[in-house]
């Protein structure tokens, strides 16, 4: 008893009894997040897109779990971005619910807390943003401080330190270079536009330049797993791949339909995730919070709303969710009054069901420029847009792009995935579906209650509609050497015989 007495009187001498309960250094894992700007799923060879290559987002799938339904919280940057940093829907995250937004004082993030665990934590590119981190007290971007690169960021790593990176990737987000796709050797005629876009030969091209980018975003992945690799930091570092929002394209980014909200997904951690297995179950972004905490072996702060998903990645029997909940408050400043267009929405493997809140306002912003863009200002300007403003059309198109991507929607919005997985065929008012819109409605309203959503008791709240607008802080402004280094590689690839169009935006 007096030895037993003695040994624990030394540990508690060597500071041990006050240790926090998480693994020691060396046993936890880093944590890597490449986070795309605008990248929407399918858009990458293993899900069998014929036209984009990506050898290194494949190549982590091949040693990992490749997810099929994963979801942005909001496909808005922003918002996306602050909820995959507190684990919490947008609605419960006040003003960063809407793009342009200030970042809460006071509000818990998982790179803070794993920091404060010891983990050597920081971000290149784009952060949290845009919006206003600085004004509330914020001694750096809340995604970690900011490093050139990663280089850099490990460099400052002591050994035996864990470490937690957000490679903030500024691709496949616009402007692009016009012709970089087909000047890269891409083939025009391989890809696949969906009906909400006219088929013309300057779509297609736009879209080859949105490839352009997804394939550099690709490179720099590749280029990090080779350092990682190099220092022998791979294998115990778990990594995820994917995206903050859609492609910067009408009827995508700032919508919830799949081309908005629907992202490519990997996760890669050897000897835990099984190498080579596929996830059919649903997923929200905003799950990675809680991921990486448990993956460090650390409490589950309790304001992260969405569970972990580390069981799910480390065990492919254990079942997924069965639906997502989607949502969006305000993109850019383009209504005259301010105005949110506020959605609420479910999906899951045969209906996407969408409330829309303010039904008589202009979806994609109004028709006159008011401060960001110009006319239908949440959507990117690019030639795509231009030709579905000008109503330039293919001769066997059969459906109406422009009332598709700016004209004003219903209150109810639902789809039939089996038959129509585009989305542009809106059955809400047909009979045949109506048990179904009355079920997949109820579940919104149960979501909306559950998480104490403020549009659940006063649909119409303002509150989001009157939130600030900020300046631009904390983005870098785009770099002329950006665009260089994009002519040389398409240099050094670009095929002898190729097309280029006369497609300016």
């Amino acid at each position: 008893m007096k030895m037993l007495a003695v040994a624990v009187g030394s540990l508690f001498f060597l500071g041990y009894y006050h240790m926090p309960s998480v693994p020691p250094a060396a046993e936890r894992p880093n944590i890597l997040l490449f986070l795309a700007d605008d990248w929407s799923f399918p858009h990458a060879g293993v899900y069998g897109d014929p036209v984009v290559q990506t050898p290194n987002f494949d190549r982590l799938a091949a040693g990992g779990m490749l997810f099929t339904n994963a979801y942005c919280a909001s496909p808005s940057c922003s918002p996306s971005r602050a909820s995959i940093l507190t684990g919490r829907y947008p609605h419960q995250n006040g003003v960063m619910g809407n793009l342009w937004s200030d970042f809460t004082a006071g509000t818990t993030v998982y790179t803070s807390e794993l920091e404060r665990l010891g983990y050597h934590v920081g971000h290149d590119q784009k952060g949290w943003g845009p919006g206003d981190w600085r004004s509330n007290g914020w001694m750096h971007n809340p995604a970690g401080e900011e490093y050139a690169d990663i280089t850099e960021f490990l460099r400052e790593k002591k050994t035996g330190q864990p470490f937690c990176y957000w490679f903030g990737s500024q691709d496949p987000h616009r402007e692009y270079l016009t012709n970089l796709g087909a000047w890269s050797g891409m083939n025009a005629d391989s890809v696949r536009v969906p009906p909400f876009f006219p088929d013309l030969p300057c779509v297609r091209n736009d879209l080859l330049d949105y490839y352009a980018e997804v394939e550099r975003f690709d490179r720099h992945i590749g280029e990090v797993i080779d350092l990682l690799e190099t220092r022998g930091e791979l294998a115990n570092t778990l990594i995820i791949v994917t995206s903050d929002n859609g492609m910067p394209f009408p009827r995508a980014k700032a919508t919830v339909y799949d081309a908005g909200s629907r992202m490519p997904f990997v996760a890669h951690w050897p000897d835990r995730i099984p190498a080579g297995t596929v996830r059919k179950s649903y997923v929200n972004l905003a799950s990675l919070a809680a991921t990486f905490m448990e993956a460090a072996g650390a409490r589950v702060p309790a304001s992260f709303e969405l569970p972990s998903l580390l069981e799910a990645l480390t065990d492919p029997q254990v079942p997924g969710a069965e639906e997502v909940f989607l949502e969006r408050e305000r993109h850019a400043q383009v209504r005259s009054d301010s105005g949110s267009y506020a959605v609420r929405a479910v999906r899951n493997d045969s209906f996407l069901y969408i409330r829309n809140f303010f039904p008589e306002r202009w979806p994609a912003g109004d028709p006159e420029a008011v401060r960001s863009v110009g006319a239908y200002g949440d959507v990117d300007n690019s030639i795509t847009k231009m030709l579905i403003l000008a109503g330039v059309g293919s001769a066997s198109d059969t459906i109406d792009h422009f009332r598709l991507a700016f004209g004003k929607r219903p209150a109810e919005e639902l789809y039939d995935l089996r038959s129509d997985p585009y989305q542009v065929r809106n059955v809400a008012n047909t009979e045949a579906y109506a048990e179904v819109r009355q079920r997949m409605a109820d579940r919104v309203q149960e979501f909306m209650v559950r998480t104490d959503d403020p549009r659940a008791g006063d649909p119409w709240s303002l509150f989001w509609d009157q939130a600030r607008y900020t300046p631009n802080y904390g983005l870098r402004s785009f770099d002329l050497e950006d665009y260089i280094e994009q002519y040389r590689y398409a240099e050094r690839v670009r095929h002898t015989n190729f097309r280029l169009l006369p497609c300016t935006e």
